[in-house]
């Protein structure tokens, strides 16, 4: 797991890959953040937040987490070498786990940059220090677990399908209806005391409760548990390709 991992970290960083998904996401944010007049500037919103890096970063990653992972499993199947590595002495969960962890790690990479953000808004507070660091640091682990799932979602896309464009644009549908889609279904008429179901089943409710600082562990639990689920969903579709 960890050779798969270290090879598929250093294919992302050798490639513009890696280079690019950081590059982007630090670009989009901090353009939305600090020079584009909009509700989103920090500059101009007048208050000591980060709220709207935490607004955006979803709806970035929506696109740029299916970039990362596009690749992992498509591309083993398209050159060939997805059956050659799964006759190796390594299990298919080691082979999922180590591509997983590897986008997830081209993921965090692109967030660790954005903490200049949380020192420039503590210095801008006045007083200094007036920011809701709870609150911040929650929002940054809802964060990591929404990227989690993204991630999870890319691997299995990619996994169904030999084309990378394909999956990439699967990993995105797949994505969206579970930040957002279960959400707007649940605004249907009539579905009454279903709505807090389907609404409990997205990402989007977990992702803004542990924004707001509060540590749920049902929200850990049922963010880790989709991880959990297309892994193993993951694991499914490679055990099908062996026969």
């Amino acid at each position: 797991m960890v050779a798969i991992f270290k090879r598929e970290l250093a294919s992302f960083f050798s490639s513009i890959t890696g280079a690019l998904v950081v590059s982007v996401f630090l670009l989009l944010t901090g353009l939305f953040l600090w020079v584009v007049p909009n509700d989103l500037n920090i500059l101009y919103g007048g208050y000591a937040t980060l709220e709207s890096l935490f607004y955006i970063a979803p709806w970035v990653y929506l696109f740029l987490v299916p970039a990362v992972t596009m690749r992992l499993f498509a591309d083993e199947k398209r050159l060939g070498t997805l059956d050659v590595l799964l006759t190796r002495p390594v299990s298919e969960l080691q082979i999922i786990t180590g591509k997983f962890l590897a986008g997830l790690a081209v993921v965090l990479i692109s967030l660790l940059p954005t903490l200049i953000y949380v020192y420039s808004v503590y210095q801008l507070g006045n007083p200094v220090g007036n920011l809701d660091m709870g609150g911040t640091w929650g929002s940054y682990l809802g964060l990591l677990f929404l990227s989690a799932v993204y991630v999870a979602i890319g691997v299995f896309t990619s996994s169904l399908t030999d084309n990378q464009i394909v999956a990439f644009v699967l990993a995105v549908l797949v994505s969206f209806m579970f930040f957002a889609g279960f959400d707007s279904i649940a605004e249907i008429p009539g579905l009454g005391a279903f709505r807090e179901s389907i609404t409990y089943i997205g990402i989007d409710s977990h992702y803004r409760s542990l924004s707001r600082g509060v540590i749920d562990s049902r929200d850990i639990i049922h963010l880790s548990s989709l991880v959990f689920f297309f892994l193993f969903l993951t694991k499914l579709v490679l055990q099908r390709n062996k026969r």
